[in-house]
C-alpha cells in the first residue's frame, strides 16, 4: 500500500470518527462482540497459520495467543460500559456552586504495529481495547509472519468496513508510511531499536504514543526456593515459543549455593517437558527466519553449554539450550536473547544484585524464585521493572485486571482490560458550573477586604 493509498484510508477514518459513529456505547459493544464471532468462527485458520508462522502447536496457539484474546474481548464487552462512564469527583469549596466529574473519550484515529512473536494476540488484544474505547484504527501487522497476517487481514475485512477498522501490509516501506502519517495515537510492540524510530516521529507531531518493548529480564532463584517447582516454571516460562516471548527469563541470577540443584532439575524439566529430542517433537516451535537463527545461534558456546545446543538450520530449530558459568562480559549478555537459550550467573549476596541490577537498562520483567517473605519484600520494592511474578514467569500478563507494560527502556504506558480502555483514551476534565448563585469575591476591583478574607477561607 503506497502513501497516497494510506493518505486516503486515514482520511476515510477520519471523517468516520468525527460523525461520532464510534461513539455510542452500544456501537461499542456491538463491534467487540462481532469481532469475537469472527474468530471463533475461523479458530483453525488463525491456528495453522501460527503454525506455519512460528511453528505453534494447536494447544499453544490458543493457550498463549487464541485464547487470552478472546478473554480480553470478553471482558471488554462486560465492563466497557462502566469504564466509559463519567466519574463524579471532589468539588473544592471555592467552586461553589459546581459538579466536577472526569469524562472519558477516544483519542480518534489510532495506529497499532505489533510484532511477529505474539502475531495474533499482540495485534488483536490491543485492538479490542481500541474499540472499547471508541476510536477508529488502522493495524499494521509485521511481515515476519505473513501467515497470521492474511488471517488477521481476512476477520477484519470480514467483520469491519475500513473506514473504521482496516489492516496495513506490507514491510519497512508500510511502517516508514504511516509513520509518516499524523495519528490521534500510536501503540507499538516491538524491539527498543524501532521504538526510539516511532517515538522520533511521534514527537514530530505531538502524538501520545505507548511502547510495548522488552530488555533482559532476570529470573532470581535464592537458597531458600523450592528448585523443584523453580525450574519446571522457568522451564516452561523461557522456552515457550521457543523463547521468542518479550517477557520470557532472558538470564538466571542464581544463589551459588543451590546452583547445582537448580541445574540439575533445569535438565530434568526440560527432557520431561520437550522430551530426549526436542528437535524431533511436533509441539516444539521454530525461530521465525534465519537472520534470528543466524543470530541466537551464534550466541551459544559450546564450552558452556550443559545441556541442548543442537540446531537445524532447515527447519529453524534450536534446542533447549542452558549455559552456566556465564558472566556479564560473554556475548549472550550483552543483548536481549529472545530465543531458547538459557545462560545461568551466579551470586553470593543480595548486595551483590541490587548495585548491578541498577546499572542496567529497566527490564520489562523480573522473577523471583523465593520462601523468604522479607526478601520478596526487598525485591519488589528496590528493583525497578515493568512488571513479574513471585515463584512463576510470564503469567501476569494473562489477566485483564492488571495492566501489562514496560517502564524506562522496555517502554512506556501499559494495556490490559481497564489500563488498556485508558491508554487508548484521553480522559477529559470538566466542571459544571451551576447558574443560580455567582460568588463576587474572584471578579475585581480586589481591594475589598471581606472578599480577601471570604477566599482566604475556601483556599485553606
Amino acid at each position: 500500500m503506497n502513501s497516497r493509498t494510506i493518505d486516503s484510508l486515514l482520511d476515510s477514518q477520519r471523517n468516520f470518527f468525527r460523525q461520532g459513529a464510534t461513539l455510542p456505547i452500544s456501537f461499542r459493544l456491538d463491534m467487540l462482540k462481532k469481532l469475537y464471532a469472527a474468530i471463533k468462527k475461523h479458530e483453525h485458520e488463525i491456528s495453522d497459520a501460527l503454525k506455519s508462522d512460528l511453528g505453534k502447536s494447536d494447544f499453544e496457539g490458543f493457550m498463549c495467543e487464541i485464547g487470552l484474546v478472546l478473554s480480553e474481548i470478553s471482558y471488554m464487552i462486560r465492563h466497557t460500559r462502566r469504564f466509559a462512564r463519567k466519574k463524579t469527583v471532589y468539588t473544592p469549596l471555592a467552586q461553589f456552586s459546581s459538579r466536577s466529574y472526569q469524562k472519558p473519550s477516544p483519542y480518534g484515529n489510532v495506529l497499532i504495529m505489533s510484532p511477529w512473536n505474539y502475531p495474533f494476540l499482540l495485534t488483536i488484544d490491543p485492538l479490542a481495547d481500541a474499540i472499547a474505547a471508541g476510536n477508529t484504527v488502522i493495524l499494521k501487522p509485521s511481515a515476519y509472519s505473513p501467515a497470521t497476517g492474511a488471517v488477521i487481514e481476512k476477520i477484519i475485512a470480514e467483520c469491519f468496513p475500513p473506514e473504521y477498522v482496516a489492516v496495513v501490509t506490507g514491510g519497512r516501506e508500510e511502517n516508514a508510511a504511516l509513520l509518516e502519517k499524523k495519528f490521534d495515537f500510536v501503540f507499538f510492540t516491538g524491539s527498543q531499536s524501532v521504538g526510539k524510530e516511532v517515538l522520533r516521529h511521534t514527537a514530530e507531531t505531538l502524538t501520545p504514543a505507548v511502547l510495548e518493548l522488552g530488555g533482559k529480564s532476570p529470573c532470581i532463584v535464592d537458597s531458600s526456593a523450592k528448585i523443584k517447582l523453580a525450574a519446571k516454571r522457568i522451564v516452561f516460562g523461557k522456552f515457550v515459543n521457543c523463547g521468542q516471548t518479550c517477557v520470557a527469563p532472558d538470564y538466571i541470577l542464581c544463589q551459588r549455593s543451590v546452583k547445582d540443584s537448580l541445574i540439575k532439575e533445569l535438565c530434568c524439566q526440560i527432557k520431561k517437558q520437550y522430551g530426549e529430542h526436542p528437535l524431533t517433537n511436533p509441539d516444539y516451535g521454530k525461530i521465525i527466519n534465519e537472520k534470528h537463527f543466524d543470530r541466537i545461534s551464534g550466541l551459544i558456546d559450546p564450552a558452556k553449554t550443559i545441556i541442548g545446543g543442537e540446531t537445524d538450520r532447515s527447519s529453524l530449530q534450536i534446542a533447549p539450550t542452558v549455559m552456566s558459568n556465564v558472566t556479564h562480559e560473554d556475548a549472550i549478555m550483552q543483548e536481549e536473547i529472545f530465543g531458547p537459550v538459557l545462560p545461568i550467573l551466579t551470586f553470593n549476596d543480595f548486595d551483590e544484585i541490587y548495585p548491578a541490577l541498577s546499572k542496567q537498562p529497566k527490564p520489562l520483567a523480573l522473577y523471583l524464585f523465593s520462601e523468604d517473605r522479607d526478601r520478596i519484600r526487598e525485591v519488589t520494592s528496590r528493583c525497578s521493572y515493568g512488571g513479574g511474578c513471585i515463584n512463576d514467569t510470564i503469567i501476569h500478563l494473562a489477566t485483564s485486571e492488571m495492566g501489562f507494560g514496560g517502564v524506562g527502556e522496555s517502554g512506556m504506558g501499559s494495556y490490559h482490560g481497564k489500563a488498556g480502555f485508558d491508554a487508548f483514551s484521553h480522559t477529559k476534565s470538566i466542571v459544571n458550573k451551576h447558574t443560580w448563585i455567582d460568588l463576587p469575591m474572584r471578579y475585581q476591583p480586589y481591594h475589598r477586604r471581606f472578599y480577601g478574607k471570604l477566599l482566604r477561607l475556601f483556599l485553606r
